[in-house]
C-alpha cells in the first residue's frame, strides 16, 4: 500500500523499482520467520506451528525481531531507499520484541499488534497530509483491524483484553516513534 497506493509518501525508490522493496520485505517478514518457525517445529523446539500456547512464542518471537531488525538495516540506505522504509521495519522489529517480552509473562496478541501499527501509521499519514487515497486507506485499515480483532476473539485466541492491549501497543508504537521517542521519523 504505501508503495504504490499513497503517492507521496515514498520517494526512493522509484515506483517501476519498488518491486525490490516489496521482496526485501517479504524475505525478511514472512520468508524467513516462517521458514525459522518451521525449523523450530521439526527440531522439537515448538510443538505446533499455530503458537496457541503462551510458552511456545518466545523462540519465534525473538527469530521475527531479529528478522525485522536485519531487514531495517538492509533498508537502511537513504541514497537507494526512502529513509520511512527503514523506520518502517525498525518499528515492527521494537512491536515484535515488546510482543515477545510481554508473553514471557501474558499472552498479547500479536495480530492486534500488527494492526494497530498498521492503522496508526495510516491514521498519521492522513494527520500529515489529508487526501482522498490516505482516507481510503485508512478506512479499509479499520474495517480490517476490526475484521482481525473479532477474528482472534471468535477463534478464542484471546480475550478482549489481550487483542486491546495488543491494538493499543501498535499505536502506541506508531505514535512514539512518530514523536521521536524511539527513532526519528
Amino acid at each position: 500500500m504505501i508503495c504504490y497506493q499513497l503517492p507521496g509518501v515514498l520517494w526512493l525508490p522509484a515506483q517501476p523499482d519498488r518491486w525490490v522493496v516489496l521482496a526485501i520485505v517479504f524475505g525478511f517478514s514472512f520468508l524467513l520467520p516462517t521458514l525459522g518457525t518451521g525449523a523450530l517445529f521439526w527440531f522439537g523446539h515448538v510443538d505446533s506451528l499455530l503458537l496457541r500456547e503462551r510458552a511456545q512464542r518466545p523462540l519465534p518471537l525473538l527469530l521475527a525481531t531479529f528478522s525485522f531488525g536485519m531487514a531495517a538495516i538492509v533498508l537502511y540506505q537513504p541514497a537507494v531507499f526512502d529513509p520511512l522504509l527503514s523506520h518502517l521495519m525498525a518499528g515492527m522489529a521494537a512491536g515484535v520484541f515488546l510482543t515477545f517480552l510481554i508473553s514471557l509473562r501474558w499472552k498479547i496478541s500479536a495480530h492486534a499488534v500488527g494492526v494497530g501499527g498498521g492503522l496508526g501509521l495510516l491514521l498519521r499519514f492522513y494527520l500529515l497530509a489529508p487526501a482522498t487515497a490516505a482516507l481510503w486507506a485508512l478506512l479499509v485499515m479499520v474495517i480490517l483491524a476490526g475484521a482481525v480483532l473479532s477474528a482472534r476473539l471468535a477463534l478464542d485466541a484471546h480475550t478482549p483484553t489481550q487483542v486491546w492491549a495488543g491494538l493499543s501497543l501498535g499505536l502506541g508504537i506508531v505514535a512514539g516513534m512518530s514523536l521521536g521517542v524511539w527513532l526519528p521519523v
